[in-house]
């Protein structure tokens, strides 16, 4: 089945759901942010066919998002490790993480946690506001029309819903 590409969809939502949109890119990440980075690990780990798992590296190293760095020289041996770009995804996955063991959970418990190294505490990531501080949530947020906003396709009623909304501010 072929997937219509959404990277011309004014919506950066469907822009990163185009490299994302499938789950075994976001696991591929998850295991390399965590220190999982040798194809031959992440084939291990992931239980992800090697061609699947090609395809998806090939395609996170041409976004910008990992770099291989050799690690042997003979023979030659690469790994693959997050760049600034793929780096600042975590926070993304610790989100989609902390959503999932709100929601999804076994009854055992959440499969990991999260210990912020700074203050030893087991932490729920949650997002917050750049200038207060306080969480973002639907109930008091408004999204308003950026300078790169359009209607077009993926757009039809979103983009005259935030502009209209964005004429009342």
């Amino acid at each position: 089945m072929t997937r219509t590409p959404l990277s011309s969809v004014a919506c950066s939502i469907a822009r990163a759901t185009d490299l994302f949109g499938d789950a075994w890119t976001a696991l591929i990440m998850r295991d390399v942010l965590v220190g999982i980075r040798r194809f031959d690990e992440l084939a291990e780990d992931l239980g992800l066919s090697r061609k699947v798992l090609a395809a998806r590296l090939a395609r996170l190293v041409e976004e910008g998002v990992l770099t291989r760095e050799r690690y042997q020289a003979s023979p030659p041996r690469e790994e693959y490790v997050a760049t600034e770009k793929g780096r600042e995804l975590y926070p993304v996955l610790l989100t989609l993480m902390a959503w999932g063991d709100k929601w999804y959970a076994a009854p055992a418990g959440v499969p990991a946690r999260i210990r912020h190294d700074a203050c030893g505490h087991i932490s729920t990531p949650v997002v917050t506001c750049d200038a207060c501080r306080d969480p973002l949530t639907m109930a008091d947020t408004t999204q308003l029309p950026g300078p790169g906003g359009r209607i077009g396709p993926g757009t039809l009623l979103l983009a005259p819903l935030i502009v209209a909304r964005g004429q009342g501010s």
